[in-house]
């Protein structure tokens, strides 16, 4: 439980307050700090994975908060960037936000209905390209106004919202696979 792994999954939790808290402070240099921390929380992201695996350390815990965790500082810092009214967020990049939370809602209760019925759910390459898009984009936004970054991530929020869509139509057409196979299989007994 108190594996490296696990405790890295669980700092992207922690510090989400922290990341609130140093943005709505309204100090540029606080608002610095919160991007460095959502950006090491992102970093965890790609290394609790890895050492978990490089380390044989991979568990129950780990497989079941990796994802809220993700879930968790993705939506807290889109939250965050649209709550915040010197972000100027365009109101066209609220598309790629909703598709982004939405796709996130549906993938968590479709994985919890495969997981009944034992059926695995893995993750893709593209959803791991799609998360390395919302983490970057995101990380960029929070920086708005003290580089054109800004910009840039909001352009690779349209890009990440674009992949959330695809990855989000894949799980939920391999829920509909099942359902097929599954009503299929009753009607021929």
């Amino acid at each position: 439980m108190y594996s490296l792994p696990n405790l890295l999954t669980l700092s992207r939790i922690v510090v989400i307050p922290a990341i609130f808290l140093m943005v709505y402070i309204h100090s540029s240099v606080w608002q610095v700090f919160a991007a460095v921390l959502f950006i090491a929380a992102s970093i965890t992201d790609y290394l609790d994975g890895y050492l978990a695996r490089q380390r044989n350390e991979t568990s129950a815990l780990g497989r079941l908060l990796d994802p809220i965790a993700d879930k968790l500082l993705v939506a807290s810092a889109l939250v965050v960037i649209l709550a915040r009214p010197d972000f100027v967020v365009l109101k066209l990049s609220y598309i790629p936000v909703i598709v982004i939370l939405c796709r996130e809602i549906l993938v968590s209760g479709l994985r919890e209905f495969l997981r009944e019925v034992n059926v695995g759910m893995p993750v893709t390459r593209l959803a791991k390209w799609k998360t390395g898009f919302q983490m970057t984009a995101l990380s960029m936004m929070l920086l708005k106004g003290f580089f054109y970054w800004g910009g840039i991530g909001e352009l690779l929020l349209w890009v990440a919202g674009v992949l959330t869509f695809i990855t989000g139509y894949q799980y939920f057409q391999k829920s509909l696979d099942y359902i097929k196979e599954n009503e299929a299989s009753k009607a021929a007994e």
